[in-house]
């Protein structure tokens, strides 16, 4: 396989302009910047994505919304839904709390293992 120099040249000069806009700061600081930027959420617990689909934080569209910010919740109240594969997937809370954060949009999509939901 014959590899193209204008391709390989386009980007070591891409590479090159990244390098000076960085201005020498090392990959890994950025890192670190990321893991900064996220809320620490020790004391509380953290309803997390089982399956691979869309949130969505109602039963249907226009109707109200299973939580919100500051409401309080019991152990086995559904928190929200994933759909995958056109089936709903129901995700109950784990423990009695109240919401502190809805981390997901009605409708967006979210991976294994995401923040759904932080409950105090």
């Amino acid at each position: 396989m014959e590899i193209d120099k204008k391709i390989i040249l386009k980007l070591l000069k891409t590479l090159e302009e990244l390098k000076k806009s960085t201005h020498g700061q090392n990959i890994n600081d950025f890192e670190n910047d990321e893991k900064n930027k996220e809320e620490t959420f020790e004391d509380n617990v953290i309803i997390k994505s089982p399956i691979v689909g869309t949130a969505y934080l109602a039963p249907e569209p226009g109707a109200k919304k299973f939580v919100e910010q500051g409401k309080k919740i019991k152990k086995g109240d559904t928190l929200i839904i994933v759909e995958a594969m056109k089936t709903m997937n129901h995700i109950p809370s784990t423990s009695d709390g109240i919401i502190k954060k809805v981390c997901v949009e009605d409708g967006s999509p979210v991976e294994f293992g995401q923040n759904l939901i932080i409950l105090e």
